[in-house]
């Protein structure tokens, strides 16, 4: 048997270091080559790492939260052969799956033990529930397990699937209370079960007067880190000013509807934003210092000609905002098919690095929860964004007559640093113009 130490590779991009987000592995673990160990956050992306080898995990190195740089180790491991190191005693800086007192390991031991016979117990039911009646019996009578969340360190968001996480909620679980049998402490359906069976409380969620106790720590690291840190580092940098105004989007909703109606298979369905962002690039060409990026530090702001606009897109994890770029190369319909394909890579965790960056100013939306007004952080290096507002029927004054009318009003920042107020202003009331006589967005 020999030691192989697998450490943080260079992802690229002139990446030093990484957060470490998620572990999929624990100590005694048997892993196959290929199999994925840890997911780590560069500046943007989440990147998943592989094992090269197989063999049995003896040591993790850092917990959920904290920063690996380039070339330090991650995961020690007992492989047939030689192995690339000596076989050291574990870093004291390791996973908290890596208790050093004597019964602490004891401990851990028995735990990781006991969720792998679970495991076990719950396969096997399985299998045999596929072919009898026996299996059935064998899978109700399986005993609940023992604790075995010992890779999760007090404070740690536990791990859990989004689907866990909703079925948790309507159940009124509380989850860091429950013991995750999964690959490091990862919380799964069947634990959700188990926690149920063996007594768990559930937590007064559906009302009632009875009093609720507990706090949850929720420890900010991965995207929710990078997400607040890009904002704070937004509010603090830009000098930041709002402008709304209301718009009239009943002639351009009537022509998205009869689009919508008419358009030829394999077509995108429409939604605001491709019309939004045709307004843009239609207008942004007579206020270059709009569609621009501001190197605050070099004191150099960089007009671009072409319009790469960002669109800020909801996912599991939190937000992230990918790029159509080129957008003035592209039709309504393009652009439409261009937003859905980058949004889906997006929430899946595929885009890459070119497709979240370079951004030249950002599109913002709420959709049907958009409220009345926002006032959307500008997305630095950016001097602009743009927040379109829930659309809603109300009375408005025509001609001297009340009619109904089909009412957005649109929100927009700006960096007072870059952009004068009254540019701005004039800046919104042409884009409005296009929006309220949408014949003239495909005019030229």
């Amino acid at each position: 048997m020999g030691r192989y130490v697998f450490k943080l590779p260079d992802v690229g991009e002139g990446t030093v270091e990484a957060e470490i987000v998620a572990w999929h592995i624990a100590v005694g673990d048997r892993i196959e080559e290929d199999q994925q160990l840890v997911d780590v956050m560069t500046d943007k992306a989440t990147v998943e790492m592989t094992s090269p080898v197989t063999g049995v995990v003896v040591s993790l190195h850092g917990a959920p939260g904290e920063m690996a740089t380039v070339g330090a180790p991650l995961v020690e491991l007992d492989v047939e052969g030689a192995g690339n190191a000596e076989a050291t005693a574990i870093a004291a800086k390791s996973s908290p799956a890596q208790p050093e007192k004597g019964v602490e390991k004891e401990k851990a031991a028995r735990d990781v033990a006991g969720a792998r016979e679970h495991n076990e117990r719950a396969s096997a039911a399985k299998i045999s529930g596929r072919e009898g009646p026996e299996g059935k019996r064998a899978a109700k009578s399986a005993p609940a397990p023992a604790a075995a969340f010992a890779t999760r360190a007090p404070g740690t968001k536990p791990l859990a699937s989004p689907a866990v996480r909703q079925r948790a909620e309507e159940m009124g679980i509380s989850l860091p209370f429950v013991p995750g049998t999964g690959p490091a402490g990862r919380i799964e359906h069947a634990d959700l079960d188990a926690f149920l069976a063996s007594g768990g409380r559930i937590a007064n969620v559906r009302g009632g007067y009875a009093q609720r106790e507990g706090v949850e720590e929720i420890k900010v690291i991965g995207l929710r880190r990078k997400i607040a840190e890009k904002m704070q580092e937004s509010k603090r940098h830009i000098p930041h000013f709002a402008y709304v105004e209301e718009i009239d989007m009943t002639e351009l909703e009537n022509l998205r509807a009869y689009l919508n109606r008419t358009r030829a298979e394999g077509q995108p369905k429409l939604s605001l934003l491709p019309f939004l962002m045709r307004g843009l690039v239609r207008v942004l060409p007579f206020w270059p210092q709009i569609n621009a990026r501001f190197d605050d530090e070099a004191g150099i702001v960089h007009r671009h000609a072409g319009v790469h606009i960002g669109i800020a897109t909801q996912t599991a994890n939190g937000l992230i905002v990918p790029v159509v770029r080129h957008a003035e190369a592209l039709d309504i319909w393009q652009a439409a098919a261009e937003v859905a394909r980058l949004a889906q890579l997006t929430r899946d965790g595929k885009a890459s690095r070119e497709e979240l960056t370079g951004s030249t100013i950002t599109i913002t939306s709420l959709g049907a929860l958009g409220g009345v007004v926002t006032t959307p952080v500008i997305n630095r290096p950016e001097v602009a964004i743009i927040g379109p507002n829930a659309i809603v029927e109300r009375p408005v004054v025509r001609e001297g007559q009340i009619v109904v009318r089909k009412m957005m009003n649109l929100s927009s920042s700006f960096d007072h640093r870059v952009v004068d107020g009254y540019d701005a202003a004039e800046f919104i009331q042409k884009l409005k113009a296009l929006l309220e006589h949408p014949a003239t967005l495909f005019m030229d």
